[in-house]
C-alpha cells in the first residue's frame, strides 16, 4: 500500500513552498487544485498539460506533498489531491494568494 509523506504544519518551511511553486508546472497544478472550491481532484484532473508523462505528472505532485503544498489520500486506484491552504495560510499568511495573484 502507498503511503504518502506529508510534512506537518510546523515542518512546512518557506524554502520548500517556494521552490516547489517555482517551476510553472507544479504552479498551474496548484492553481488547478484551487479552482475546485478546495475539492479534491485526481492527478489526472489536475494535469496541466494533455500530453504529459504519467511519471512527469507523479514527480510534480510527490514535490508538492513534500513541500507541504498539498494533501493527496488514496480512494480506489485514484490519488486524489487538495491544498493545504489552512496549514499554509497559517504558517505564511497571504502568501498563496499572493503568489497565486500574478498572472503566469
Amino acid at each position: 500500500m502507498v503511503q504518502f509523506v506529508h510534512p506537518s504544519r510546523e515542518d512546512i518551511t518557506l524554502a520548500g513552498v517556494l521552490a516547489a511553486l517555482a517551476d510553472p508546472m507544479r504552479l498551474r497544478i496548484v492553481k488547478s487544485l484551487l479552482g475546485q472550491n478546495n475539492d479534491c481532484m485526481s492527478c489526472t484532473e489536475a494535469m496541466p498539460c494533455p500530453g504529459m508523462a504519467k511519471s512527469t505528472l507523479s514527480n510534480h505532485f510527490r514535490i508538492l506533498r513534500e513541500a507541504g503544498l498539498i494533501q493527496t489520500t488514496k480512494k480506489g486506484v485514484e490519488h486524489r489531491n487538495v491544498v493545504r491552504e489552512a496549514d499554509i495560510n497559517a504558517r505564511f499568511p497571504r502568501l498563496l494568494k499572493t503568489i497565486l495573484g500574478y498572472p503566469e
